[in-house]
C-alpha cells in the first residue's frame, strides 16, 4: 500500500472530482407534487440514473455471498465508520416507557442527533474536495432512517439511502471497482441500522399494504438478495427458502434469507399468511426468473406509486429534468 507523502506537507493531490469548477449543488427538493407529475418522475434523469444504479449494483453481485473477497477502498471505509457512528446512537438513545406500543418517541431524540451529526460525520468521511457536496447529498442521507413525526419506516425511505449511495458514485467518492462492497458492507449495515430502529423504537410500517406487500419495510434486499442466489447450487429450487434449516445456515451469507429470517422472528403465524407475496414468489422456477420479476414488481408497487414518490428528493445530482438519450 503506497501512501504519498505521509508527513502530510500540503502536496497530496486529491482525485480529480466529475464534477466540473462551476458546477452549483442544491439542497435537494421535493418535485412530485401531485398525480400527474408522475410522467415527469418516470421520464426524468433520476429515475434513469436511480434504476439504472440498482440493476449495475444487482448484475456486480451476482451469485456472490457476503462474505466474498471484493475490493475494500479507503474511501468505502471511511462511509463504514461512519453508519457505525449513526448505529453507536441507538445505543445512546433508548426507548423511553410510554403508554402506547407502537412508536417509541425516543426515536425523534435519535433523529434529531442523527441530523445535528450528519454534517461533521460526512466532513470526516469526504475528502476535502468534496465537502462542497455535503449540504446536496446529506438530505438523502437524513431521509434514510424513518419519519420522526409518524416514527414510522418504509421503502421510500430505503430508496433515500440507496439514492444517498448513488450520489457517492456521482460525486467519485466511490467507484466502480466498489460495487460489491457497496451493497455487502455499506447497504447490509443500512440494513442491519433499519431493523435495529424497527425493534428498538416498534416503528410502524410506512405505507403498508399488508399482507399483499412483499415485506413491511424493505424491498431492495430481496432485489439484491435473488442475484445472490442465482445458480446457488443448495438453495434450489427457489422454494427452499422456506425452509428453517436453509434460512439458519445461511442467513448471514444471502441479504434474501437474512430478509425471511427477520420477518419469521417479528412475525408470528403461519407464513404463507403473513407473508402471501413471498409465499408466492417460491413456486418460481428460478432465481434469475425470482430476480427479474422482483425488479418489475419494484418499479410498479414502489417507484410508480404517487404515496411513496411524493417524498422523493431531486437536486444537482438526481435532477426532476427529462433524461435526454445521448447519441
Amino acid at each position: 500500500m503506497n501512501i504519498e507523502n505521509p508527513i502530510g506537507d500540503g502536496t497530496k493531490k486529491e482525485n480529480p472530482v466529475p464534477f466540473s469548477p462551476n458546477h452549483r449543488f442544491l439542497e435537494p427538493e421535493k418535485a412530485v407534487k401531485t398525480i400527474t407529475d408522475m410522467a415527469i418522475w418516470e421520464k426524468s434523469e433520476a429515475y434513469m440514473e436511480y434504476t439504472g444504479f440498482i440493476a449495475t449494483l444487482n448484475e456486480a453481485i451476482k451469485g456472490k455471498p457476503l462474505s466474498v473477497d471484493c475490493k475494500v477502498s479507503p474511501n468505502l471505509i471511511k462511509m463504514m465508520d461512519m453508519l457505525n457512528k449513526i448505529d453507536k446512537l441507538i445505543d445512546d438513545c433508548p426507548p423511553v416507557e410510554q403508554p402506547q406500543r407502537f412508536g417509541n418517541t425516543a426515536f425523534r431524540e435519535w433523529l434529531t442527533q442523527v441530523k445535528s451529526n450528519t454534517t461533521i460525520y460526512l466532513q470526516e468521511a469526504l475528502d476535502q474536495n468534496l465537502h462542497l457536496t455535503i449540504p446536496e447529498i446529506k438530505a438523502y442521507l437524513e431521509e434514510s432512517f424513518g419519519n420522526a413525526t409518524r416514527i414510522d419506516y418504509g421503502t421510500g425511505h430505503e430508496m433515500s439511502f440507496i439514492m444517498f449511495l448513488c450520489c457517492l458514485y456521482k460525486i467519485g467518492c466511490l467507484v466502480p471497482e466498489d460495487n460489491v462492497a457497496t451493497v455487502f458492507m455499506l447497504f447490509n449495515k443500512y440494513l442491519n441500522i433499519a431493523r435495529k430502529l424497527q425493534k428498538t423504537y416498534r416503528m410502524e410500517p410506512a405505507g403498508s399494504h399488508g399482507v399483499w406487500s412483499l415485506d413491511d419495510y424493505q424491498f431492495v434486499p430481496f432485489i439484491w438478495g435473488s442475484s445472490q442466489l442465482v445458480d446457488h447450487p443448495r438453495i434450489y429450487p427457489p422454494a427452499k427458502f422456506l425452509e428453517d434449516e436453509i434460512v439458519e445456515k445461511f442467513s448471514d451469507e444471502y441479504m434474501f434469507l437474512s430478509c425471511i429470517k427477520y420477518i419469521k422472528e417479528v412475525k408470528t403465524g403461519p407464513f404463507a399468511e403473513h407473508s402471501n407475496q413471498l409465499w408466492s414468489i417460491s413456486a418460481v422456477g428460478s432465481w434469475s426468473k425470482i430476480n427479474q420479476g422482483l425488479i418489475k414488481m419494484y418499479k410498479k408497487e414502489v417507484l410508480s406509486k404517487f404515496p411513496a414518490i411524493q417524498h422523493v428528493l431531486f437536486g444537482s445530482l438526481l435532477p426532476i429534468r427529462r433524461f435526454q438519450m445521448h447519441h
